[in-house]
């Protein structure tokens, strides 16, 4: 018979601080029960992320117009006559814009003479000091108004008419434009903004007839 030795207590315990360590077991959890077995074991504790407060973005700046300023509605206004202003266009600091008046009602529109025009703030109050004047000699380097012609426009047809100034300080969000000085007058938000600044001299060219079809450039 081979007599089996029993195996030293040292060399068991390190068995079991082995197999605990594999099973995920605490060792100094298992070391601490070996030596006070009645005692509880001490909790493990646990670490916790603190909660992420969610911030806000900043808001964007709105595009819609200022409810305090009053502006032509979408569609064909009650009057029968529609203004709508084209994009800016530039070069050697002049700057020019084209006007489009369309008979979108259902009887024909007499026009002979300029548009009333004036550039408005932020808050809808024309600009100190800006100058509108009938024909553009007061503008430099602005080409020729070709002056007034009488027009009737039947349903459907439209009229343009230019205008020119200076590059300045930008300003003017908005136009307030009628087909002649006190007729049909309506307040437009512009796309691009008047960068006229005060103090300077906005021209105006005649209603005309469109070059050509689908034109946004006025007669010069």
């Amino acid at each position: 018979m081979i007599a089996i030795r029993p195996r030293p207590p040292r060399y068991a315990a390190l068995v079991c601080v082995l197999a605990l360590a594999a099973s995920g077991c605490g060792l100094s959890a298992e070391l601490d029960r070996e030596r006070n077995p009645d005692r509880s074991p001490t909790p493990t504790p646990t670490l916790s992320r603190a909660p992420t407060l969610a911030v806000p973005a900043p808001a964007s700046p709105s595009a819609e117009p200022s409810p305090a300023v009053p502006v032509q509605p979408a569609g064909c206004p009650p009057s029968g006559v529609r203004v709508d202003a084209g994009p800016v266009d530039g070069a050697m600091g002049l700057r020019a814009m084209t006007l489009t008046l369309t008979n979108c009602g259902h009887k024909p529109y007499k026009l002979n003479g300029y548009p009333a025009v004036l550039v408005l703030d932020e808050t809808g109050l024309p600009i100190p000091g800006v100058r509108t004047a009938q024909g553009t000699e007061g503008v430099s380097m602005a080409p020729k108004d070709p002056g007034p012609e009488p027009l009737t426009l039947a349903p459907g047809e439209a009229a343009q008419a230019g205008l020119y100034w200076r590059m300045n300080a930008e300003a003017g969000p908005y136009l307030r434009v009628g087909s002649a000085q006190g007729r049909d007058e309506r307040t437009i938000r512009l796309a691009d903004p008047l960068d006229i600044g005060p103090e300077n001299t906005l021209g105006t060219t005649a209603w005309r007839a469109p070059t050509e079809p689908g034109s946004s450039t006025p007669a010069s």
